[in-house]
């Protein structure tokens, strides 16, 4: 992977949670190649090893780990483990996350006739609080758990960093994914808080809030078999002034700079669109 520019982060211990999907797994190989020993945390732990695997054989080092951010005692296990094998954390990256189907709705918009009820159509009223439930915990649980567990050793140390992972989603709600969108939400404004709260011992806490990016989770949604845009794409595009889908390496630039304390020593508790403009354009 090639880096728009480098930072020094040898000797330092980063721990990057949901590091077996598409961003997460660049993020962990981008500061691994800066010089850090990094811990790839995933639930999914074969695809956690895939991305330490590729680490090592490029040089850098780092371990897997199996971690379910919603249990505490699986994150402390995780952080034991880490500690014994690389050290106490210096940068935590809060990036496990995502959406259930069950906390999404069928249509955009609810027609006067959705109201009598048709099979196939979840509408707002159809939305099972369970999963919205679940939705929540793993964005806002799964960034406070970690947090919570990982920062107690960052604010004995100097320079510590604290990246979360919010999304567009945050600034402006998309149709379909309350949910989703809302538990973004939570966690920009978490990030905040805990910028404020951990000023005082050092740690700065900052957030990535990506646009539109193909990942595992939602390239089904995105692109059809034939590898052609679904409207829901089409509408995706038509509202990016920069007429594309986001790549792992448009984010690369702003973690860099987020995360070094040379270059954003003074930048705290902000939330960053990576977005090619989404925010930005009113659609006219």
């Amino acid at each position: 992977m090639k880096l728009p520019f480098k930072i020094d982060l040898k000797d330092k211990v980063a721990v990057v949670t949901g590091a077996g999907g598409v961003l997460c797994s660049g993020f962990a190989e981008v500061i691994a190649e800066c010089g850090a020993k990094v811990a790839v945390c995933d639930l999914r732990v074969d695809a956690a090893k895939v991305v330490a695997d590729r680490i090592c054989e490029n040089g850098g080092k780092a371990i897997a780990v199996e971690m379910n951010v919603l249990e505490r005692e699986s994150v402390q296990k995780a952080r034991d483990l880490i500690a014994e094998q690389l050290g106490t954390c210096d940068i935590l990256l809060n990036g496990a996350g995502g959406n259930n189907p069950k906390g999404t709705t069928t249509k955009e918009y609810l027609d006067p006739e959705d109201l009598e009820g048709k099979e196939d159509l979840v509408t707002f009223f159809d939305l099972d609080p369970k999963s919205v439930e679940f939705v929540f915990n793993l964005n806002f649980l799964g960034t406070l758990i970690p947090t919570q567990v990982f920062a107690k050793d960052m604010a004995k140390k100097e320079g510590t960093v604290i990246l979360n992972v919010s999304s567009m989603n945050a600034f402006r709600p998309l149709t379909k994914i309350p949910a989703y969108s809302g538990a973004k939400a939570a966690v920009s404004n978490f990030t905040q808080w805990l910028a404020v709260h951990f000023s005082k011992v050092g740690i700065r806490v900052n957030a990535i809030a990506p646009g539109f990016f193909v990942t595992n989770q939602n390239k089904n949604m995105l692109i059809n078999p034939d590898g052609s845009l679904t409207p829901r794409s089409q509408k995706i595009i038509s509202h990016t002034p920069m007429g594309r889908f986001g790549t792992t390496d448009d984010l690369t630039g702003t973690l860099l700079w987020l995360l070094d304390n040379n270059s954003s020593g003074f930048v705290n508790g902000v939330v960053v669109p990576v977005d090619g403009g989404f925010a930005a354009y009113s659609g006219v």
